[in-house]
């Protein structure tokens, strides 16, 4: 793993497996998510941290990149044409666009039920609950939920398109950087996939590291990607205030 140089670290976070987590990042600063454990699925959302009307969006980030997936080189968009994150290194090199998250009904026919109030902590958590627990403290809420990017998950077609989780795609250190490209609100959740097969409830324990980003360079991967990107890094720039 590529370490952070310490002196460009600005934090660091442990979240533990099947937890919640939001936080304001500011344009310049980079992101490493980190799977500690292996197995990791986190579900993450993003929104203009200035006006979360603006928020990621799905089918305009896959379309106009041409793929199903995200990696390093690709940028996740808002429904405004704007960046709000880039991928500038993935030692995974497939995280799942597709899926979404668990809801508690998924989780008890799944897992069984364990209440807060018998476990604590070792509750069995969800990840549209724990998305919408932090979204709340941001004054958003049900109507805010879009399509989340999975980091640390895989998810393929079989011949008639069912689509099945790939057991074991990211292991212990497997690490996504993303870079912010304007201030965005970040939701995570570490709650296992919804199509992840396994009978146990063990989610993975993620560390997050925020550090400053290198100023993005005219051919940068991420901005010569393809055509849309280097028009959406455009308008980033302008709305940013920031010179094109």
């Amino acid at each position: 793993m590529n370490p952070i140089p310490t002196n460009a670290l600005l934090w660091e976070e442990h979240l533990p497996g099947g937890n919640h987590w939001s936080a304001r990042l500011r344009r310049g600063t980079a992101l490493r998510l980190t799977d500690l454990q292996g197995g990791a699925n986190v579900s993450a959302l993003f929104y203009n941290a200035e006006q979360p009307l603006e928020r990621y969006n799905m089918p305009d980030t896959l379309k106009s990149q041409h793929t199903a997936f995200l990696t390093a080189g690709f940028v996740c968009q808002s429904d405004m044409g704007r960046v709000l994150c880039s991928i500038t290194a993935d030692s995974v090199g497939w995280h799942d666009t597709w899926c979404g998250v668990s809801d508690a009904a998924m989780v008890l026919a799944k897992y069984g039920e364990k209440r807060y109030q018998q476990h604590r902590n070792a509750m069995h958590r969800n990840g549209r609950d724990n998305l919408l627990i932090e979204l709340a403290k941001w004054g958003l809420g049900v109507r805010d939920l879009v399509p989340s990017v999975n980091f640390f998950s895989k998810v393929v077609p079989d011949a008639d398109g069912a689509l099945s989780h790939v057991h074991g795609h990211s292991v212990a250190g497997a690490y996504v950087d993303l870079r912010f490209e304007m201030d965005t609100l970040v939701v995570l959740s570490s709650a296992p996939h919804p199509l992840d097969a396994s009978p146990d409830y063990t989610p993975a324990d993620v560390h997050l590291s925020a550090c400053r980003a290198a100023p993005v360079a005219p051919d940068d991967a991420c901005r010569t990607q393809c055509p849309q990107n280097g028009r959406a890094f455009i308008n980033t720039e302008r709305y940013c205030g920031a010179a094109a």
